[in-house]
């Protein structure tokens, strides 16, 4: 590890706040409806204005759009609908003038079935890019085994002309990669090679966890929870992988943070520590679902505490996160709407120790949108859900209720921008929100909590503790001489604090506070102390 590489390992990434950007619904530069590079562009004075350091870029690679371009048919090719190399060139360049950093969506676990490989591993059982991808003997009423994929299809599809099926832990024309295969392991290596040497400055790694797959006749024995993706999540062997993967970032000084379901907190310090494959590392458990469909705020909890703790402890690092494109918005998910809620949530999350994400309107507090037909959606597993609910009984309001309460088409409405519009074309690539006014209040409450990671080793490097561990609604820390209380409720808390605690001085907060031995909390509310003596 070079010299330059082990001081950002252990610093520099440590203050940045990350700012995630769905092109296709982020600004229209030429009028056609759909986001584009160029619009990125345009915005980055915005983006800079808000205190953010590094940008993760959803896909903008050639790809059908099956998955939101995460089915790609050429991993070194900018997709026309987004523009040219040259504008993702001169998109790298002012990002780059601006001080920020730019990481891509590093998508190897598979390809779509119009990348030329697969394109030639269909020909034939001998064709040289067969082995490119991962197939077994079946017929079509009888698949190499019963494994379902992440859409709640089978994981395998069959093909006729060579009585075999390819494997898919998504869409079926999203075909995994063998990563067995030496030859396809190099190919993906030179790609990121590619891109690095472009000038990038890491990757976003997509579903990294599943690059490794259990033998066929693994048995799956349960259906709750990850039970049914055990076969392909975090498997024994997906260590030498990722080795090679780190060999390569660390020579190029990428930075990089993993998309990793099946890590559990307890394990994602050896993915992540000074002598892990990554970063920073997604945890992908908190988004805890209440019967009624709303977030449990006391599940919430107890998943970030178990993370913090468990990788503060072993020298691990975390990608906080409330929003990102695959999951609704955090204002009605853990929120009540209001922008009190949004507020509150926000300090939750982006001064607990790791690297925070925002999610493109999030900072202005984007709601979900109001489906009214399933047309509106776009998902592809929406669909299929719908039509299931329907054949089940329920009538079509009550279907579309169901499959879009949480749906990650939620996140990919097109941006409202406070001054400006998403596009000029009289109709987007998907439903906008209408009468919806940004809550500016909310992004200045977002640059004041960037400063403060900026500004605040105690934030960005120090320790973190929990107070009234078990309260079911307050989320409350200390970060070294930082004390943070969050009430994430429309109910008021009691709180109570030893009589010979600490002066602390109030910081920030939803309303004027001093902190005494006895505190009531309105609902909603937040406030962040420093050590009086700091």
């Amino acid at each position: 590890m070079t010299l330059e590489r082990e001081k950002m390992k252990t610093t520099e990434f440590h203050k940045w706040v990350g700012y995630q950007i769905y092109p296709k619904s982020f600004k229209d530069s030429n009028g056609d409806g759909i986001g584009d590079l160029r619009g990125v562009i345009e915005k980055l004075p915005y983006l800079k204005s808000l205190g953010v350091d590094v940008l993760w870029l959803n896909p903008v690679y050639a790809s059908p759009q099956v998955d939101g371009g995460y089915d790609i048919s050429d991993f070194c090719a900018i997709d026309p609908m987004f523009g040219t190399m040259a504008d993702f060139k001169e998109l790298l360049e002012k990002v780059h003038a601006l001080g920020m950093k730019l990481i891509m969506d590093l998508v190897v676990n598979h390809t779509s079935d119009q990348h030329p490989w697969f394109i030639e591993a269909q020909k034939s059982r001998d064709n040289k890019y067969r082995d490119y991808y991962l197939w077994a003997d079946a017929t079509e009423d009888a698949l190499p085994n019963n494994w379902r994929s992440f859409f709640g299809i089978p994981a395998w599809t069959y093909q006729a002309a060579t009585k075999q099926a390819y494997f898919h832990v998504f869409a079926s024309q999203q075909p995994d990669l063998n990563w067995k295969n030496p030859a396809l392991r190099e190919e993906i290596y030179a790609m990121i090679r590619w891109w690095l040497t472009l000038g990038i400055d890491g990757f976003r790694l997509d579903a990294i966890s599943h690059i490794q797959k259990a033998p066929w006749d693994f048995k799956i024995t349960s259906l709750k929870g990850n039970g049914p993706w055990q076969p392909f999540m975090n498997v024994a062997g997906i260590e030498h992988y990722l080795s090679d993967l780190r060999a390569i970032f660390e020579a190029n000084g990428a930075f990089t943070v993993g998309e990793a379901s099946g890590v559990t907190s307890d394990k994602a310090s050896a993915w992540t520590d000074d002598d892990g494959y990554m970063d920073a590392i997604f945890e992908l458990e908190h988004r805890v679902i209440a019967p009624n469909g709303h977030a449990s705020i006391s599940g919430y909890k107890k998943v970030i505490m178990r993370w913090q703790q468990d990788l503060q402890a072993g020298g691990g690092w975390n990608a906080l996160y409330l929003e990102n494109h695959d999951g609704p918005r955090s204002i009605d998910l853990y929120g009540d709407g209001t922008v009190a809620s949004a507020k509150a949530l926000a300090v939750s999350f982006m001064l607990l120790r790791g690297t925070p994400f925002i999610y493109q309107g999030q900072e202005l507090g984007m709601p979900n949108f109001p489906f009214q037909t399933i047309e509106e959606t776009t998902a592809p597993e929406n669909q299929a859900a719908y039509e299931k609910l329907i054949l089940s009984g329920l009538t079509e309001k009550e279907a579309l209720d169901k499959v879009t309460k949480n749906s990650r088409d939620h996140s990919r409405t097109p941006m409202k921008w406070p001054d400006d519009t998403f596009t000029t074309a009289d109709r987007p690539w998907m439903v906008e929100l209408q009468d919806f006014t940004a809550k500016l209040e909310l992004t200045e409450l977002y640059r004041a909590l960037i400063a403060l990671r900026h500004d605040e080793p105690a934030i960005s490097d120090g320790a973190i503790d929990f107070l009234f561990t078990t309260h079911p609604q307050v989320l409350a820390y200390t970060r070294d001489d930082f004390l943070i209380l969050t009430n994430l409720s429309t109910k008021k808390a009691h709180l109570s604090f030893p009589p010979n605690m600490v002066k602390y001085k109030q910081v920030l907060g939803s309303t004027r506070r001093q902190l005494t031995e006895n505190m009531t909390l309105d609902a909603w509310s937040y406030h962040v102390f420093q050590r009086a003596d700091s």
